[in-house]
Order: C-alpha cells, then sequence, then structure tokens
C-alpha cells in the first residue's frame, strides 16, 4: 500500500517553513497521540507513528530535499533510499517538546531547571520574657553552604572552566526509547546542569559551595511569641549553577519566666500576700516588666482572686492594644507557730466560730450543698 504523503499528513504546503512544520506537527501529535484515543487506540497509534515519521523527514533539510526530489524512495532505507526508517524523533524533539506548550514541558523550561535556588534554612532563637516583649538584636550564628571564593561558584579549579558534557552535549538531558516514544530523562553524567568540570576546584572539591559559619544580626521586634518566624531574605544556603540563594527563618521560642506567665497579649503572676492582710486589706508592691506598682488588696479578700492591672501586660507585634496584667492572689497560711502564736489562733477561731455563716460564708455554703447532697441519697 502506497503511503500518504508526508506534507499532507502534516497539513501543509511543500513550500511550508520550518515553524509551521513543526507546529502543525504537535497540533497532529496531540490529536492522535494513543492515551487521548481511548476509543480506538490501535488505529491512533498507527496514524501517530505515521505523523511522526513524517516530521522526522521534513524537519531535517537533507531527508526533506531528498523527499521532494524522489518521494518516499528517497527516504526508506528498504527502498535503497537514505532514510532508516521509523526510530525514534529524529528532529529533536522529545515526548515533552511535543507536549510542553499544554504541561509546561520542553527543553528550555528544562535546561532552566539546572538554576537552582538555594535551601532554605531554619534558627532556633531563645528569647527570655523581657527580650520577646521590648524586642532585641540578636546575634546568631549559622553554618550555612556559600559559594566558593576559590572558583566563585563554577566548580571548576582556578583558571580553568566547565566544559560541555560528553554524555549531552551540552543538552542537560538524554534521549531513552521507550516502544515508540523517545523519552528525555536528566544527563547521568552532568545531572542536568549541561558541563562537566574536568579539573575541580580543591575547596569545594567541583560542588562550587563550601560550608561555613555566618554570624548574623537579627532584629527581633518588640512583642514576638512563641512560634512567630522571622525571615531574613537571602541568608539560607546559596544556589546551585548560580541560583539565588535561600532564606533564612528564624523561629522564636520564649523561654520560662520565674514570675510571669504570658498568654497572647496578656500576662498573669501569682501574688502570695499573709492572712492578716487578706482580712485586713492594705497595699502590696507588685512587680511588672517596667517596674513596681502598688497593689491595693481590700479587706477580707479571698484566695484564688484576680486583680487586673490594666495596660501592663504586652503589645503584639501585629498591633492592637497593649494587654493586662492579671494578678491571682494565693493566701499563705502560716508556719513554724510559736506555742503563744497557736494560742492566739485557737483563740481567734473560737471568736469567729460563733458568728456562723455571717464570718465563713463559703465554707457555710459549701457544707450545706454536702449535706443537701447526703439527704439525696438517703432520701
Amino acid at each position: 500500500m502506497a503511503k500518504e504523503d508526508f506534507y499532507k499528513l502534516l497539513g501543509v504546503e511543500k513550500n511550508a517553513s520550518d515553524a509551521e512544520i513543526k507546529k502543525s506537527y504537535r497540533s497532529k501529535a496531540m490529536k492522535h497521540h494513543p492515551d487521548r484515543n481511548k476509543d480506538n487506540p490501535v488505529e491512533a497509534e498507527a496514524k501517530f507513528k505515521l505523523i511522526k515519521e513524517a516530521y522526522e523527514v521534513l524537519s531535517d533539510p537533507k531527508k526533506r530535499s531528498a523527499y521532494d526530489q524522489f518521494g518516499h524512495a528517497g527516504v526508506d532505507a528498504s527502498m535503497g533510499g537514505g532514510h532508516s526508517g521509523f526510530g525514534g524523533f529524529g528532529g529533536g524533539e522529545s515526548f515533552s517538546d511535543i507536549f510542553g506548550d499544554i504541561f509546561g514541558g520542553g527543553r528550555q523550561q528544562q535546561q532552566r531547571s539546572n538554576v537552582q535556588r538555594g535551601s532554605d534554612l531554619r534558627y532556633n532563637l531563645e528569647l527570655s520574657l523581657e527580650e520577646a516583649v521590648f524586642g532585641t538584636d540578636a546575634k546568631i550564628r549559622v553554618p550555612v553552604l556559600v559559594a566558593c571564593g576559590e572558583c566563585s561558584g563554577s566548580g571548576a579549579k582556578k583558571g580553568s572552566s566547565p566544559v560541555i558534557c560528553t554524555t549531552c552535549h551540552g543538552h542537560g538531558q538524554v534521549r531513552m526509547q521507550q516502544g515508540f516514544f523517545s523519552v528525555q530523562q536528566t544527563c547521568p553524567t552532568c545531572r542536568g546542569s549541561g558541563k562537566q568540570i574536568k579539573d575541580p576546584c580543591g575547596p569545594c572539591h567541583g560542588q562550587g559551595r563550601v560550608q561555613e559559619n555566618k554570624t548574623l544580626s537579627a532584629k527581633i521586634p518588640a512583642g514576638v511569641d512563641t512560634g512567630d518566624r522571622i525571615r531574613l531574605a537571602g541568608e539560607g544556603e546559596a544556589g546551585e549553577h548560580g541560583g539565588p540563594a535561600g532564606d533564612l527563618y528564624v523561629q522564636v521560642q520564649v523561654k520560662d519566666h520565674q514570675i510571669f506567665t504570658r498568654d497572647g497579649a496578656n500576662l498573669y503572676c501569682e501574688v502570695p500576700i499573709s492572712f492578716p492582710a487578706a482580712c485586713l486589706g492594705g497595699e502590696l508592691e507588685v512587680p511588672t516588666l517596667n517596674g513596681k506598682v502598688l497593689l491595693k488588696i481590700p479587706s477580707e479578700t479571698q484566695t484564688g482572686k484576680l486583680f487586673r492591672l490594666r495596660g501592663k501586660g504586652v503589645k503584639p507585634v501585629r498591633g492592637g492594644a497593649v494587654g493586662d496584667l492579671l494578678c491571682k492572689v494565693q493566701i499563705e497560711t502560716p508556719v513554724h507557730l510559736t506555742k503563744e502564736q497557736k494560742v492566739l489562733i485557737e483563740q481567734l477561731s473560737e471568736s469567729l466560730s460563733g458568728g456562723g455563716k455571717h464570718h465563713s460564708p463559703q465554707e457555710s455554703s459549701w457544707t450545706d450543698g454536702v449535706k443537701s447532697f447526703f439527704d439525696k441519697l438517703t432520701g
């Protein structure tokens, strides 16, 4: 059976330009690809092979000239022509080249990907509560890969240069035949860079990067809290093949404080007071992050009561009102009593017991609740 004219297969005129032939080939190959013709894959595969063969011939100037002069006989090896028959993408087009416009592939993008951005790094920074609340300038020391100063990041010994890879001839990709597909893969020799280093740099061993300990100054803004991250642009690892450096992320961890506990913008602390102060009231000095303040304790204060000191907390790093300081009162029971003190307390206890609920409303309420509970159980 006579073969169909290659120009008709691709739907172009005999005087079509290389760009027109390539454009038509991509369109036809997409239309007749077996994966896109699930209902009739056998017929689609046969058509796809013919389209590939036509493009392989018409994209090559010598083969196209022979075809124009002698027809199929000029390119068919079985008929004595110079073409060796169907055997892959002879026109320099891989599967990813054909469909690159749709799926984002193609040789040009693969070569660009050889220039890689450096990795981002993370540094865990512990801060005191005061440093986190008021901000600070922290000095941090980070081990990081930087561009080799000896070879300026090329990886080649000083005075020499990388050469074109002999395996992929500078493309960064090698062609693998899989059935009727010709698939491009990253070159195993140059790992996609398209270049080989024949005489590697001594300090970096041809890698173009060396490890150093960098000391950086990180400005910590006021109000940061555990979990906040501060980005230092370009302070990460150096990129490969001249790519940009990554970033360094400083992860904040606020250490526990001896007095204060932080919850968002508010601070909390426990304030111990004596039994007489709780009964009679008075004034008590309490600490804040800005200094001491006087806290008025009213008479008959119960343990656990919260006193709010407005504006004595933290101003959030992302803006908003300054938080408060909440002081929780803890009444301290006297210890190491003398005999005389114990006698005085017994006398006070006898005096208070005569008042009943009047002096101990919480105790009386709790006792009544317990009595009611047991009455229900036995009732």
